[in-house]
């Protein structure tokens, strides 16, 4: 094959990338304004918050697809103008080293593409997430966010990039294996530790208080022969009025995190509801299987990346007349994006499956009526879409519609739809 001819299928998969998404959204797009079920027909209380909801819907539908067309053209221009072997030719003369090399070509590309989309996510934030009601961030913490976000990337990505290069100068085509254990005990350790490492950079957390909730939720875990030593509230109202929890960690180390927003926006019930469907998921063993998808998928990448990285056609294809392990990194992640996508179908349809069952434990455990009522609160405050594609939940959801979660509960005649 000629480096002309797979320079165009990179082109081609990035095209219809974007083509796909862009009808994904279209479809979706189109049913903003459907006729609410009848199951969520309480879901707001008025159809002016409807309205909102469907305005909300439509303004990050035409933000999204001008940001989509931007880093578009922006690719398809770096792309034409050769503008893999400027930045790879201005690495090498400030290093020889492959890894210093790597680091800089990386830095300059992802800093570069970062700092190009800063304005879209001012405008997201400031403009869009302001005019609905649902920013609290200050232009300090946007600042702090992004700085802290970048070292982050400097540290670990980095980090990890090297050590990864670093194997490879080492064994060649071996490499995928070194760099296959090492993934795997940085995934491990973050799964364990990032809710006590990483968050407090971001946020302060804090044990929930003595007092009825806390009570309750004893009981709960009690009765449900969950140990539940860590129970903590971030402060997720420092840049948002939109509310989440979650769970992570194992061992000693597992807690249930609750945004304060969801305190304030749900009553105690729903709250204890919303921590069983949590607890389900620890106690269904989901994050240690989402933890073995992600290491088997991420170990097969790394062989599939092992097989063609020496091949000189991907770094030649992107223009760079002098192969390299991080100019094939770049055209290999391009060519694998389908297989990525479909390994994303997998693990989106394998989530959705493990809501449900999350659901039902907590069906079990506590009951579908505040469970169902606390749902119903989270999404007109967040302004969901109750009404989405079908094909686009298949594609971007990890969770099941509200429509479908209640319908899984089993308050409402299970139907096909």
């Amino acid at each position: 094959m000629a480096p002309e001819t797979l320079f165009y299928i990179l082109i081609g998969i990035i095209l219809l990338d974007f083509i796909v998404d862009y009808i994904l959204g279209a479809l979706n797009a189109e049913h903003f304004k459907d006729k609410l079920p009848e199951e969520l027909s309480d879901v707001y209380e008025d159809e002016k918050e409807y309205f909102k909801a469907q305005e909300y819907k439509k303004a990050n539908y035409e933000f999204g697809n001008i940001t989509g067309l931007f880093n578009l053209l922006v690719v398809l221009s770096f792309f034409l103008v050769g503008g893999f072997e400027i930045v790879d030719q201005w690495a090498r003369t400030l290093s020889e080293n492959p890894i210093i090399i790597g680091l800089i070509f990386f830095g300059i590309i992802m800093f570069g593409s970062d700092i190009l989309n800063l304005p879209f996510s001012y405008y997201q934030t400031f403009i869009i997430e302001e005019e609905f009601g649902f920013n609290k961030t200050t232009h300090k913490t946007f600042l702090l966010d992004k700085l802290k976000s970048w070292l982050l990337l400097i540290v670990l990505g980095g980090g990890i990039l090297a050590v990864v290069i670093w194997f490879y100068t080492l064994t060649g085509s071996s490499f995928w294996l070194y760099a296959w254990a090492l993934i795997t005990v940085f995934s491990v350790i973050m799964n364990m530790f990032y809710s006590k490492w990483i968050v407090p950079l971001f946020n302060k957390q804090t044990p929930l208080e003595e007092g009825s909730l806390r009570r309750k939720i004893e009981r709960y875990a009690t009765k449900a022969g969950f140990q539940l030593d860590n129970i903590f509230i971030i402060d997720g109202s420092k840049r948002s009025t939109k509310a989440n929890a979650y769970f992570s960690g194992f061992g000693k180390e597992k807690r249930i995190t609750l945004y304060d927003t969801l305190v304030n926006d749900l009553d105690e019930d729903e709250i204890v509801a919303v921590l069983a469907h949590e607890v389900g998921h620890y106690k269904k063993k989901h994050i240690l299987y989402n933890l073995g998808a992600s290491i088997l998928t991420t170990g097969l990448t790394l062989w599939l990346l092992s097989v063609f990285i020496d091949n000189p056609l991907l770094s030649q294809a992107l223009g760079v007349e002098q192969p390299s392990f991080h100019v094939g990194l770049i055209a290999f992640g391009i060519l694998y994006s389908p297989i990525s996508a479909i390994t994303g179908l997998l693990m989106n349809y394998l989530s959705r499956k493990f809501e449900y069952q999350a659901d039902s434990f907590a069906q079990k455990t506590y009951g579908a009526a505040p469970l169902i009522s606390g749902l119903k609160t989270l999404s007109a405050k967040s302004l969901s879409n109750l009404t989405p594609h079908k094909a686009y939940v298949f594609v971007h959801y990890s969770h099941p519609t509200l429509l479908q979660r209640i319908r899984n509960l089993g308050v409402y005649n299970m139907t096909d739809f």
